[in-house]
């Protein structure tokens, strides 16, 4: 009996290890399945993205983007779907049946209700200028006072309607997902050169209200809908032209000295729009190769061009003197260099175009060194005569690290060490991110900047005698292709590489290798002035981590108290069993008080903009590649396909 007993739990033993197996296969084998095996199988069965190695193929002649050209066209925007009949517009009171129009628009705006923008009054105010242009001569005489329009019903509905959406079932929503890489599959590609491509914004922005950034003087006016009739073609010569879905193209070309597919002017601010390729294709990502190529060739040029404009700072032409200041500013603080801009647009400045009222300059008397904010804005450890710019600052505003006096490389003693030439900044840059940054500055650059506010008010221009275009001509003259604009890459990306090379040591954990990095980024993203609002979900993600880290310091108490026990019982089982758990609850608390350390210091720095568009990212593949630190880790896998020819290109001791 006891045999058969034995027998029965053998058996039942080895058919649900036999079940664990095959439920384990299954897993694996099963689409839904998440395990490492499931994707590597599901990997190799999938056929591989075809890879276009630009790089190893002979250069098209100077000026040409492709040879051959196909593509669908972009995809309008869908035609506007009335409301039901009851869903009503309110006029002081009483309900009003809008033409199709003119319902539009208003839904926009009822869109909008709960948003700050409606409680603007320059939004309000171009919104209903806007509005009354597409009513009907009897609304306009009925709609006279936008706070007597009520859209509270037509807002309920659009909100319904949305919610609708959220609430889909299954598969709703995986027909939807199934039109939409249908869509994708159709118009996001195109053909270049007998390479598939991918296309980075193939449908039309929807009519809607403009927005803006800050306080944009043309918020809320009406984006009208782009028709076929507003868009121009440009297709490969041989290739069959897209049929537009209603109407005709207002132009078909076949230009190969452009990289775009189709463009169309827009309403509010004039700009024409292009539907352009992805930036994981061979022309963004050649743009992005000489971009930064040419910010390394800047290397050979940059201390004359800095021991010019130094020398300028006494030229005995005022446009000159401007010029080398200006030019100062963009080196050392990597400011932009700014645009004319009509009344129209956003009171944004950069360098060039600064107004008295955007600076103010002091003179400190005290031998602090400088905080660490100047420390990292300043110091972009570009060197001039071996010193790094902060070096400079320090000894040419008199900053000494002891109560002595020391004289300068010419012999002559340096300024009194107790003066500090400083120059705050208080304007809105681009996208209307205000930038304040107070610094020293040399004291032939402050002399000057005193000279130049002489007789003018605060609305004048602090460089009056100097245009963007002035000063890019000059640059082109120091370097073939040079503007304003290298320089910023240039520092951002060399600052870049003397942080990764400061901040990182071999022996580091792969945790403490991301921190650095991040350091390093943030540094650039300072540098650039690259801020973003705190994330609404940052003080929540920090308070879920803080009880992380309060749960794993009690468990490591705990494991450390039951570890000293053990030894103190000479109990060799317990004792390695919970050395190993001490060691492990260690690791992962380093591990949390790092992330805790990086958010922390991430919450108003925008690290994607620098690492994106001002890096060489060479730089960063090179330093993965030196640490044994995973690509993954730094770019996302969009980023990769963004970056695929500097993941190619750099080895481990490539350099910028």
């Amino acid at each position: 009996m006891a045999k058969k007993k034995e027998e029965k739990v053998s058996s039942k033993s080895k058919s649900s290890s036999k079940d664990k197996k095959d439920k384990k296969r299954k897993v694996q084998e099963s689409p839904a399945g998440d395990s490492p095996k499931k994707k590597r199988a599901k990997k190799e069965d999938e056929p591989q993205e075809h890879i276009w190695k630009w790089w190893e193929e002979e250069a098209l002649e100077a000026g040409i983007k492709w040879r051959t050209l196909e593509h669908k066209g972009p995809m309008l925007a869908p035609e506007y779907v009335r409301l039901p009949k009851h869903v009503k517009f309110f006029y002081d009171g009483k309900p009003m049946d809008l033409s199709e129009a003119t319902e539009e628009v208003a839904g926009f705006y009822a869109r909008m209700l709960e948003h700050e923008y409606t409680s603007m009054e320059q939004f309000n105010k171009n919104f209903f200028k806007d509005w009354k242009k597409e009513m009907t001569s009897h609304e306009r005489d009925v709609i006279t006072d936008l706070k007597k329009c009520d859209f509270r019903r037509i807002a309920e509905y659009y909100k319904d309607e949305s919610e609708k959406r959220k609430a889909m079932t299954k598969e709703e929503k995986q027909a939807l997902k199934a039109e939409a890489e249908a869509i994708q599959n159709e118009y996001g590609f195109c053909v270049v050169d007998g390479h598939k491509q991918k296309i980075a914004n193939f449908r039309v922005e929807p009519p809607g209200l403009f927005r803006g950034r800050g306080q944009h003087p043309k918020m809320g006016k009406l984006k009208k809908r782009i028709r076929a009739e507003d868009i121009i073609i440009n297709i490969g010569k041989g290739a069959q032209v897209p049929k537009p879905p209603k109407g005709k193209w207002k132009e078909v070309r076949h230009d190969n000295t452009v990289s775009w597919l189709a463009s169309w002017t827009e309403n509010i601010m004039g700009n024409v729009k292009y539907v352009m390729l992805n930036p994981s294709s061979k022309a963004k990502s050649m743009k992005d190769y000489q971009k930064y190529e040419k910010a390394r060739e800047l290397k050979d040029h940059v201390d004359k061009i800095r021991k010019n404009y130094s020398e300028d700072f006494s030229a005995r032409e005022m446009a000159i003197r401007q010029r080398a200041v200006a030019l100062y500013f963009i080196d050392r603080l990597a400011l932009r260099a700014g645009n004319e801009k009509d009344e129209e647009q956003a009171d944004t400045v950069g360098c060039c175009s600064l107004r008295l009222e955007h600076l103010k300059l002091s003179v400190e008397h005290h031998d602090e060194d400088l905080n660490s904010s100047q420390q990292s804005i300043i110091d972009n450890n570009n060197s001039i005569n071996g010193d790094s710019p902060l070096k400079k600052v320090k000894l040419e505003s008199g900053v000494q690290n002891n109560d002595q006096q020391s004289p300068s490389k010419d012999g002559q003693s340096s300024p009194s060490k107790n003066k500090r030439y400083m120059v705050e900044f208080d304007f809105l840059g681009k996208d209307s991110i205000r930038y304040q940054n107070k610094v020293a500055v040399e004291k032939k650059v402050y002399k000057n900047l005193i000279l130049f506010m002489e007789g003018k008010s605060p609305q004048d221009d602090l460089f009056d005698r100097l245009t963007t275009a002035v000063l890019n001509k000059y640059l082109n003259e120091c370097m073939d292709g040079l503007t304003a604009k290298v320089f910023r890459t240039y520092n951002a990306s060399k600052t870049l590489q003397d942080e990764l090379d400061k901040r990182t040591v071999p022996k580091m954990t792969l945790e403490e290798k991301m921190l650095a990095y991040n350091r390093a980024n943030r540094a650039v993203a300072v540098l650039c002035n690259h801020q973003r609002a705190p994330p609404k979900t940052h003080d929540k993600q920090m308070e879920n981590l803080e009880s992380k880290i309060s749960d794993k310091e009690k468990a490591l108490k705990e494991a450390k108290k039951e570890f000293k026990k053990a030894k103190k019982d000479k109990d060799d089982k317990n004792k390695e069993k919970f050395k190993k758990r001490v060691a492990t609850l260690e690791n992962q608390l380093h591990k949390l008080e790092i992330q805790r350390k990086d958010k922390s210091e991430n919450k108003t720095i925008a690290l994607g903009t620098s690492k994106l568009n001002y890096l060489d990212p060479r730089i960063t593949i090179a330093w993965c590649k030196r640490y044994d630190v995973p690509i993954e880790k730094v770019y996302n896998k969009t980023q990769r396909e963004k970056f695929l020819w500097a993941i190619e290109m750099a080895t481990p001791d490539y350099r910028f």
